[in-house]
């Protein structure tokens, strides 16, 4: 059979910017083995595969996978890529009601959540989508490991300002602030040894922040790791920012109510900026893609 796919720079205005993302359209026949081994084929970070939904109320249902085959949950770029392909590439349409702004409904994993697509003539803007309720997970009091792990001082880990901790909003990540922006773009992960501290605290990648971004208007300074599903490092991702902004947030360090920007991928040569807005309990993620490339897949 043959399957059509596209090429999606999440988190960009312009090709070849942001975080890339393989979309697989009308993925229903695959099974879940053929997914993985699809996923493996393209060789990107992740690759999303929609399908029709099995829960009441969804528009669609999506399932992302990494390149070596582990199945990733949660509302990042994996989705916000879809959502833009599907969106632009005329797959859902406007309401009929003439707005700027419609609402669908993604299956992700066990959960149903809103994704708000905004339009202007006809054309897509923007993807807010929101994440699962934060959750707060471990916290790492002795950072010896974890320094070694990442390839750097003890000392360079602020725990002055906040704990290292797992947070999820769809993806338990583990947040590791460091006291500055150079000391992030000097981390070089053992991927073995950051495997063992993850599995000690629970948490599934590795985002390592500084508050003192390139931009005086963003708020973090972030790169991210991911052993534990074969990603060396990731140039945007949702599911770790939305974490982030929950925590800045509950630790009062950003005020409830705020916009924050997130900034990711500028040592891969990839910068992005990832806006999440948190009031409560209620964190959304925005952004915007470029539909870089398409063709078949025979199978």
């Amino acid at each position: 059979m043959d399957m059509k796919f596209y090429w999606v720079d999440v988190f960009a205005s312009a090709p070849l910017e942001g975080n890339p993302l393989s979309v697989v359209l009308d993925a229903d026949a695959l099974d879940e083995a053929t997914m993985k081994r699809i996923a493996g084929e393209f060789n990107q970070a992740e690759t999303t595969f929609i399908l029709k939904p099995t829960r009441p109320g969804a528009t669609y249902r999506l399932r992302s996978f990494t390149a070596p085959g582990t199945e990733v949950f949660g509302a990042g770029h994996n989705a916000l890529g879809a959502w833009w392909l599907l969106a632009a590439g005329g797959f859902v349409q406007p309401g009929k009601d003439g707005g700027t702004r419609t609402t669908f409904q993604q299956e992700i994993g066990d959960e149903v959540l809103p994704v708000d697509v905004t339009y202007d003539a006809g054309k897509v803007q923007r993807i807010v989508m929101k994440h699962s309720v934060p959750a707060f997970g471990a916290t790492l009091i002795e950072t010896r490991a974890l320094a070694e792990a990442l390839g750097i001082e003890d000392d360079d880990i602020d725990v002055r300002r906040l704990p290292p901790q797992v947070v999820s909003t769809g993806a338990g990540h583990f947040l590791v602030p460091l006291r500055e922006r150079r000391i992030v773009d000097r981390v070089r992960p053992d991927s073995e040894k950051l495997r063992s501290v993850l599995r000690q605290v629970g948490g599934e990648g590795c985002y390592v922040f500084a508050l003192d971004p390139v931009d005086s208007t963003s708020t973090a300074y972030a790169r991210f790791f991911n052993p534990t599903a074969g990603i060396v490092e990731d140039s945007a991702t949702g599911t770790a920012a939305g974490p982030l902004a929950a925590q800045l947030v509950a630790r009062t360090i950003v005020a409830d109510g705020s916009v924050v920007i997130i900034e990711q991928g500028y040592a891969m040569g990839r910068p992005s900026k990832l806006e999440i807005s948190v009031k409560g309990t209620d964190v959304r993620l925005a952004g915007r893609g470029v539909i870089a490339a398409e063709g078949v897949l025979h199978l």
